[in-house]
């Protein structure tokens, strides 16, 4: 009778933890995106010479994405920020992703984008040693957004290009406006803020975020 007993209650305790688990469906992931360089085949052989293929040293949390080896000064009116971050691989037009505090740094005008929307931002001009590349466009602060596959959507409820509210619950909760979610079957679920707002939310690594 007792072992019964005790059958019964491990059976109850699998089914609630089953229970909790489809609710932490809903859980997204908060990743802090540090400022960064997306450079296009061109300004990389500009940079590091003809036929330069960047160096990949990690991959990122998204299928596809590494940063890199290499390392680029960014140079603006006021002052100068070193050992910039390249990521991969090559897109079809550079791109720098910076703060709201590096632009206090740099002296330029934030213009907070989507991350590809460049038309009319900053631009900014990028060192690599003796070679020197000026970029008339391309300096953004990236809108925080979601990436996510299309099975993830779905059990989420959104769709790509949808904004939403988040909630991030930390030890500094915060909501955040119109989060852009992004959907595409190579992509994971996972929420990117920069710097600055990390910071304002005291992200950790049990920091996640929910739609509301």
């Amino acid at each position: 009778m007792e072992i019964e007993k005790i059958v019964k209650l491990v059976k109850d305790q699998l089914e609630q933890y089953g229970k909790n688990e489809k609710c932490d469906e809903n859980k997204i992931p908060v990743e802090a995106s540090g400022r960064h360089i997306h450079l296009s085949h061109k300004d990389i052989e500009s940079l590091f010479g003809k036929g330069y293929i960047l160096k990949k040293k990690k991959e990122l949390s998204q299928p596809g994405q590494f940063a890199c080896e290499e390392r680029v000064r960014i140079i603006g009116p006021k002052d100068i920020i070193e050992n910039v971050i390249i990521l991969g691989p090559a897109r079809t037009e550079s791109q720098v992703e910076i703060s709201l505090t590096d632009c206090r740094k740099l002296g330029i005008k934030p213009s907070i984008k989507n991350s590809g929307d460049i038309l009319g931002t900053p631009g900014i001009i990028v060192t690599n040693k003796d070679k020197t590349i000026i970029l008339n466009q391309g300096t953004i602060i990236a809108k925080n957004h979601i990436h996510m596959n299309s099975k993830e959507a779905e059990i989420l409820g959104v769709k790509d290009n949808q904004k939403v509210k988040v909630k991030i619950f930390s030890e500094r909760p915060i909501t955040f406006e119109d989060v852009l979610i992004r959907v595409n079957d190579s992509f994971k679920l996972s929420m990117h803020i920069d710097y600055d707002e990390a910071n304002a939310c005291n992200l950790n690594k049990n920091t996640y975020g929910k739609i509301v």
